[in-house]
């Protein structure tokens, strides 16, 4: 199994501090760690979550991740995986922010729309690319999984 940091390695162009915030301003995050890795997901439920062709996914160490400020709702939903997603939201506005439990987990994955820098998606892995939308491209050479990537040790 792959660690975070050489997936870090090969896929993360991003090497600046982070900090981000939802649409109205009220919940604001702090990054003091570099991500762990960044894809592009164009499955259905990113898709719906974006309101978009596909959602951004920022992945940090919790350890790394401070919210600032605001008021923050959680709620879960099951993955095609079929693990358990704990969804992250502004309570004011309704801006997802993140995935994952910052109080628990290794690793979480910020919504790459969040941040006030956005991401550079060079070199980001693509994952659920059978469900892309058709006209969408993803550049020649990216990384590419049709479905969910292989699970990285964290």
């Amino acid at each position: 199994m792959r660690s975070w940091s050489s997936f870090a390695h090969e896929y993360s162009p991003v090497t600046s501090a982070l900090t981000g915030a939802c649409q109205c301003g009220q919940a604001r995050y702090e990054v003091c760690g570099a991500p762990l890795g960044i894809y592009v997901c164009h499955c259905r439920e990113c898709q719906k979550q974006s309101a978009s062709a596909f959602g951004i996914s920022v992945i940090v160490r919790s350890a790394d991740f401070r919210l600032t400020s605001g008021d923050i709702g959680r709620w879960s939903r099951h993955a095609d995986s079929g693990r358990t997603i704990v969804c992250n939201f502004c309570r004011t506005c309704g801006t997802r922010l993140w995935h994952g439990d910052s109080d628990a987990a290794g690793a979480i994955s910020i919504k790459g729309g969040s941040l006030n820098a956005p991401p550079d998606l060079t070199g980001a892995a693509h994952i659920w690319t059978r469900r892309k939308l058709a006209g969408v491209c993803i550049p020649e050479g990216a990384v590419q999984y049709s479905g969910e990537p292989p699970r990285l040790s964290q």
